[in-house]
């Protein structure tokens, strides 16, 4: 273990310089700051606000116990000052969850299944690897940001195939980066696999022992940390402490989800002070179970935060103090003990700390928060397409000048963050590129009632729908989720279609019409002009698979082209036939179709002019 230490970082770190920018016509906000704060595997039923009769206790499993229950005066501050969303739907794991929060689409595009069941693409040598979100979606979350002038951060958890940076982010502090990095100096708060007697085992770094985990480098205490082109080594990733200072203060009472805020909070100061809008998209780990590096004898649990207390509108936080070397610390009273409660109320303070700092920004009032999470927490919903399980999650959201307080009935997908966000900062999505989210901006700024008439996610090839009546679950299943359960997932499942409502019966009708167009796990697994399907252990899945060929090696070592297309690899598309491809896509989501229009934007997509549309050229126009 290296020497203990405790991390500082300045309270005074943001300035207040305003800039003067166009109100947006729709929001009235003037390029507003955006922050986006994406927890980690937490079902709606853990949040107050949502209040569940149920919720999880820390050795995992159900419980009422109201002190295993989370305290969150900011989130319900939050919550009722904007608003929160009743029926919020991630996928139902998190790789999923996050190409689609990237992206704003299903996983017929992005081909990310499930966390170890992802589409293959060829890489630059003509090596099959897992097919990057930024390829088969060139428009993220934060170029939409980028390309309306916005200076963008990405912090904490990372889980995408390809380079950090093509994902649309200025900079990044990633904890812990990808685990194949594996030579970071400064923690060995990590696992490694290794042979004991003629067996592969997980072992502990920090203490020799074995572990019956999984592979994991430790982000919470005494965290492992990559910066991304960050001032101190711009045009690099590094890992951190990366100055003499920060060497200084790093040790076993750093805290993680203070690192990544502190760079945050850092980089927000930064841009105000260029006069530039910022969005920051915030991964924590926080509400993720881990490893407990502290206390070894917990094992895999949700680990201890520091101690923080609610007083007089505030938050006071207690500065985490451990000492000790190879698994045997003292916390010295300074660390919460472990449980969702813990990691939630966490939560809570780091929003609390967002919105001082933008007080003493005077930029309250022109930034908008998203709370939300990436799937169901660990053991009730994680990874589980029964009924709502693995998807339902929460999702508050403030937004200066909106009309919608409280809690809203509607039905809202992560895949709907995207476009909002693009509606927020001004960038106009070509008509043709294909969103299957649906910007969230008229329904909270306007006194319309509806958002959207259905949810879609998918856990592998099962597929999960929903309206404001039934429910398909992954199994297949149908339940009647026009009640209102106090545990907020025990719905009456329909077995008998004469005993409900004639609505209840056309409602189901039109979501098994929908389910088609993105049912391609077995058809088109991989990216376009990549062969073969899933090797996924199918019993995995409650549907039952089909037969799938395994990957081929391309016939030549070349770059793949990465728009999605039915066009062969390194082909392109004649006019006529781009036209043809363009109506029946286009007429699949209600469009009017113009003939003239489209060959208009063929040209402008064929920038060689030999009268071919490729993927690359359709890449290449579209990142413009």
């Amino acid at each position: 273990m290296k020497p203990s230490g405790i991390i500082f970082f300045s309270g005074a770190l943001l300035a207040a310089s305003a800039w003067a920018k166009a109100d947006s016509p729709a929001t009235g906000l003037s390029k507003p700051n955006i922050i986006v704060y994406f927890a980690d595997d937490i079902s709606a039923r853990e949040l107050p606000v949502y209040g569940s009769a149920v919720w999880s206790k820390p050795e995992r499993g159900d419980t009422s116990d109201p002190a295993l229950r989370a305290v969150t005066p900011v989130l319900d501050r939050l919550a009722t000052e904007g608003c929160w969303i009743k029926t919020a739907w991630a996928a139902c794991v998190c790789n999923p969850s996050r190409a689609m929060m990237m992206s704003g689409r299903y996983a017929h595009i992005t081909k990310w299944w499930n966390n170890k069941d992802k589409g293959l693409s060829y890489d630059e040598q003509g090596k099959l690897s897992t097919y990057p979100v930024y390829e088969s979606s060139p428009l993220l979350i934060g170029h939409v940001a980028q390309k309306a002038g916005y200076g963008t951060y990405w912090s904490g958890k990372t889980q995408m195939a390809g380079g950090y940076a093509e994902h649309g982010f200025d900079e990044g502090c990633f904890t812990p980066g990808s685990l194949s990095d594996t030579d970071n100096p400064y923690t060995d708060l990590k696992h490694v696999y290794k042979k004991v007697n003629g067996e592969k085992v997980l072992v502990n770094v920090d203490n020799g022992e074995i572990c019956d985990t999984y592979l994991q480098h430790g982000w919470n205490f005494c965290p492992h940390v990559k910066l991304m082109n960050h001032p101190t080594d711009p045009g690099k990733t590094v890992w951190w402490p990366n100055t003499p200072e920060a060497k200084k203060r790093f040790g076993l009472s750093t805290f993680g989800p203070d690192v990544e805020q502190a760079f945050s909070i850092d980089f927000m100061e930064r841009m105000h002070q260029q006069g530039k809008p910022f969005f920051i998209y915030h991964t924590t780990h926080l509400g993720h179970g881990a490893w407990d590096w502290l206390t070894p004898a917990n094992g895999q649990c949700w680990p201890g935060t520091p101690k923080i207390a609610w007083e007089g509108g505030r938050y006071t936080r207690t500065e985490p103090v451990v000492t000790g070397d190879n698994g045997v610390y003292d916390l010295h009273g300074t660390i919460t003990e472990p449980g969702m409660h813990s990691h939630i109320n966490y939560i809570d303070y780091q929003i609390w700390r967002y919105r001082q700092k933008l007080e003493e920004m005077g930029i309250a009032e022109n930034t908008v928060i998203v709370f939300c999470a990436d799937n169901g927490s660990a053991e009730y919903g994680k990874n589980k397409g029964e009924q709502q399980k693995g998807c339902h999650v929460p999702m508050i959201i403030y937004a200066p000048g909106m009309k919608k307080q409280g809690g809203q009935d509607v039905l809202v997908s992560l895949a709907d963050i995207m476009p909002t966000i693009a509606d927020l900062v001004g960038f106009e999505i070509p008509a043709d590129y294909e969103v299957n989210g649906k910007s969230l901006v008229p329904f909270l700024y306007t006194d319309g009632k509806e958002h959207r008439d259905w949810l879609y996610t998918q856990r592998g090839p099962e597929q999960l729908i929903r309206g404001t009546h039934v429910l398909k679950d992954g199994r297949d299943q149908w339940w009647n989720v026009a009640d209102n359960p106090a545990d907020l997932i025990s719905f009456s499942e329909i077995r008998e279609w004469g005993g409900v409502s004639e609505v209840h019966r056309a409602e189901r009708e039109e979501l098994l019409h929908i389910l088609p167009d993105f049912d391609l796990y077995y058809e088109e697994f991989n990216a376009p002009g990549v062969p073969g399907g899933s090797t996924f252990n199918p019993k995995r899945y409650g549907r039952k698979p089909e037969e799938v060929a395994k990957p081929a090696p391309p016939a030549k070592k070349e770059p793949p082209r990465s728009m999605p297309s039915a066009t062969p690899k390194g082909q392109g598309k004649t006019k006529d036939a781009f036209c043809s491809w363009k109506k029946t896509e286009m007429e699949k989501k209600g469009k009017t179709y113009v003939q003239a229009q489209v060959e208009k934007l063929f040209d402008q997509i064929d920038a060689n002019q030999d009268g071919l549309a490729t993927k690359e050229e359709q890449k290449a126009y579209y990142a413009k």
